[in-house]
């Protein structure tokens, strides 16, 4: 959707919203007891067209804003009896329509804004500092030295060296 372009939506609530608004005023020309009257009917048609000028131009939280504002000046103008139950009831139900294209229009805008942003958001680079753990495992500990025995080595086998020293017989 190019930001000069529209939305048909839009654009069919804001001329229903302008149809009414004009439908309004003419009828508070008439002769017998007025549906709206032509101060009402004048105040309201600038909030109509604020709300239409707001979404041509592509800002539906502007244009429910000024939805709500008209929706408070019809409040207003049927409290003081210059708006008739009948009209007051088709009005509001118009405002609704459109708050509820607006409503669609406003969450498809945040929608796609939170979905540029996402996209425009790098991917998270490692860290070169953070790199993983490597476990090293302590050292096994190191085997008990052997028992050495006093033997004398005088090339004898074992048994014959042990027979030497019992036997007193002493070389020198």
């Amino acid at each position: 959707m190019s930001p000069r372009r529209t939305p048909a939506v839009w654009r069919r609530g804001a001329a229903v919203l302008t149809g009414y608004a004009l439908a309004a005023a003419l009828a508070g020309c008439a002769g017998a007891a007025p549906d709206l009257e032509a101060d009402a009917a004048a105040k309201l048609q600038q909030r109509v067209l604020e709300v239409t000028k707001s979404a041509a131009e592509s800002n539906p939280a502007a244009a429910l804003k000024s939805l709500a504002s008209l929706s408070s000046a019809l409040d207003a103008a049927a409290a003081a009896g210059q708006v008739s139950f009948k009209r007051h009831r088709s009005i509001t139900a118009a405002i609704n329509s459109v708050r509820a294209d607006l409503t669609a229009a406003q969450a498809a805008k945040n929608a796609a804004a939170k979905a540029a942003a996402v996209k425009a958001t790098p991917a998270p680079k490692p860290s070169p500092t953070t790199a993983p753990a490597v476990v090293v495992p302590a050292p096994a500990p190191a085997p008990a030295p052997a028992k050495v025995g006093k033997q004398a080595s005088s090339g004898k086998s074992g048994r014959e060296a042990n027979k030497d020293r019992h036997s007193g017989k002493n070389k020198g």
